[in-house]
């Protein structure tokens, strides 16, 4: 019987044009690596690893990861 008065309730509200569920967040503009591009790539010109990187910069190597793929045109990765 709950159940039945939920969807009916979620019907109606969906009827009358309700946004039902969470908002959706927005995306912040500053990362924890925003401002230290510089500094990665001198670490990537001396061969350092993501891992290590990650572990010098205090983040896990897939943010290191992501932070490269999203500054792929600044940042020059030195494969090898």
């Amino acid at each position: 019987m709950i159940s039945q008065r939920t969807k009916e309730a979620l019907a109606r509200k969906r009827a009358e044009g309700v946004v039902l569920g969470r908002p959706k967040g927005s995306k912040s503009a500053r990362k924890k690596l925003t401002g230290r591009e510089a500094e990665i790539q001198g670490l990537l010109a001396h061969k350092v690893s993501i891992s290590a990187i990650g572990r010098l910069l205090g983040v896990h190597r897939l943010m290191v990861t992501a932070f490269l793929k999203e500054h792929k045109e600044t940042i020059i990765f030195v494969d090898g």
